[in-house]
């Protein structure tokens, strides 16, 4: 049989289609990459695989293929980490190459072109927003400084639940928790940052109100959308990635409203009446240094602490009353340790907190068990390395998964018990620090690690020392997750609480 044109352009596209499917497994074996599954579509690669969580799925591909995985998320390589060894690698000996972030479209309008904190890649102008984020905002004399913001607003908390919901005929209310605890957070991190609470009662500006609370609804909802445009460029050549238009109006929104609060500051400044709050320090900084603090610089830094610093730790604390509610054996002890350690003369306050270990144990118990970053936010190599014996080419997207590690059951004894006791000491066995990591690791840690533990543990150990907590009913509270790039509880958490008579005295002046 004759051999045409036609058939070496079949046979050709055949070999090109083989190629492509078993990439993974060639690379595997002759370049010496992470393993992988063996089959990658062309144009999707293994995004095939996943289904809703994410973290979930790549557990269960890390269990059958090994705690180190090279995986194709359509057009970009990614390296999947899931063990404490693995991730030790990727951030002592490998922690500069993997110091930059990938260039996703959140980064691109949100992060200022990749200028923000979050989004910038490695280098000079990240190193000067390093240094501005944790000498000049987040430092422990700045966080010290606004303990009487935090002091404040949870008392407000205190204070809404005294009188929220109808009290029944045994002194319980129906208290839903989770709109609590964001509007708490977000208004210690807006009086810290502008001086103004946006979430109250008291009359002021209604429109200003409105407009604030519509930008960060508008934020969070765009944040944990999975763009798919990131990993398949073509969908947005032909239009069917809608999330760019919707990343770009929303930073519009906040750009305008971030420079309005800057304005209003620098008109009092000028007026000398200044005041104390993040826009002002870094103000009058930019006075002495107008490169360095533009407003652009001032914008981004004004812009990441709000979303990095509300909905994590407001999820934080309502998985922590979650976990409580259900372990009620826990509760009493933590109120116990409050009892003793603090009494019932006075409210606890933020001088506690290094006081109350245990209350600290169920912190750390509620990052391991319901981490609301299931997976750390994602780096990516500037050079070629080596993690675990394999190699790793530039431009790998790394994707440490934290809730794989922290429910390992070669990591953690008993590892679905929520068991605050495990935390007794931890701090002196070298192998705990990789292996629970909520505010990440290496260079590109979170900054605000201090800022947040102070928030959570007073709100917490406020709430145990002034009400009794109850479930709703007899059933115990839903601990399912929602898929995204965080993981908020499903269902909110709604539950009963009633002062307690040991500080009936103090909540009558609270």
């Amino acid at each position: 049989m004759e051999f045409s044109v036609s058939h070496f352009l079949f046979i050709s596209w055949l070999l090109f289609v083989l190629y492509l499917l078993f990439r993974p497994f060639l690379l595997t074996k002759t370049l010496n990459y992470p393993p992988s599954p063996p089959l990658s579509l062309p144009i999707l690669g293994h995004l095939y695989l996943f289904k809703k969580p994410l973290h979930q799925t790549l557990a269960k591909i890390s269990q059958k293929y090994g705690p180190i995985l090279l995986l194709q998320f359509g057009s970009r390589p990614v390296l999947v980490v899931s063990s404490p060894a693995a991730t030790e690698e990727c951030f002592t000996k490998n922690d500069v190459v993997f110091a930059n972030r990938p260039r996703l479209l959140a980064g691109k309008h949100l992060g200022y072109g990749y200028t923000s904190l979050v989004w910038a890649s490695y280098g000079d102008h990240w190193r000067n927003l390093r240094r501005i984020a944790t000498v000049e905002m987040l430092s422990a004399h700045r966080v010290q400084t606004f303990a009487g913001v935090r002091r404040d607003d949870v008392r407000r908390l205190v204070r809404r639940l005294l009188s929220g919901g109808r009290e029944s005929e045994d002194g319980y209310r129906v208290v839903e928790m989770k709109s609590a605890f964001f509007e708490m957070t977000l208004n210690v991190m807006m009086m810290m940052i502008g001086g103004k609470r946006y979430y109250d009662d008291v009359p002021g500006n209604s429109d200003e109100r409105l407009r604030f609370k519509e930008i960060v609804t508008e934020t969070f909802q765009v944040s944990g959308a999975t763009n798919i445009g990131d990993f398949v460029p073509i969908l947005r050549w032909f239009g069917m990635d809608k999330i760019e238009s919707k990343l770009k109006a929303l930073q519009e929104k906040r750009d305008n409203f971030m420079q309005d609060l800057i304005e209003e500051h620098r008109n009092i400044n000028s007026e000398k009446q200044r005041t104390t709050t993040l826009i002002d320090v870094l103000l009058s900084l930019q006075e002495n240094d107008p490169q360095n603090y533009k407003d652009e610089i001032i914008r981004g830094m004004m812009q990441v602490m709000l979303s990095a610093g509300t909905d994590t730790s407001s999820s934080t604390m309502e998985w922590a009353m979650s976990l409580l509610l259900n372990n009620p054996d826990a509760l009493i002890k933590a109120r116990a340790e409050i009892d003793r350690q603090v009494g019932h003369s006075r409210l606890v306050d933020d001088s506690d907190l290094p006081h109350l270990p245990y209350l600290q144990c169920v912190i750390k118990e509620t990052f391991r068990v319901c981490p609301v970053g299931p997976m750390l936010v994602p780096h990516e190599s500037s050079a070629a390395c080596t993690v675990g014996g394999y190699q790793v080419p530039r431009g790998t997207m790394l994707l440490v998964n934290t809730w794989a590690i922290q429910r390992d059951p070669k990591v953690w004894d008993h590892p679905m018990e929520f068991k605050p006791e495990r935390f007794i000491g931890i701090e002196e066995k070298k192998e705990g620090s990789f292996a629970l990591m909520p505010f990440g690791y290496g260079r590109r840690g979170c900054p605000g690690e201090n800022m947040a533990l102070r928030v959570i543990g007073l709100a917490l150990a406020s709430l145990i020392q002034c009400f009794e907590w109850a479930r709703l009913d007899k059933e115990m509270v839903d601990m399912a997750g929602s898929p995204g790039l965080t993981m908020p509880k499903t269902q909110p958490l709604v539950a009963r609480c009633r002062p307690r008579l040991a500080v009936a005295e103090l909540l009558k002046h609270i």
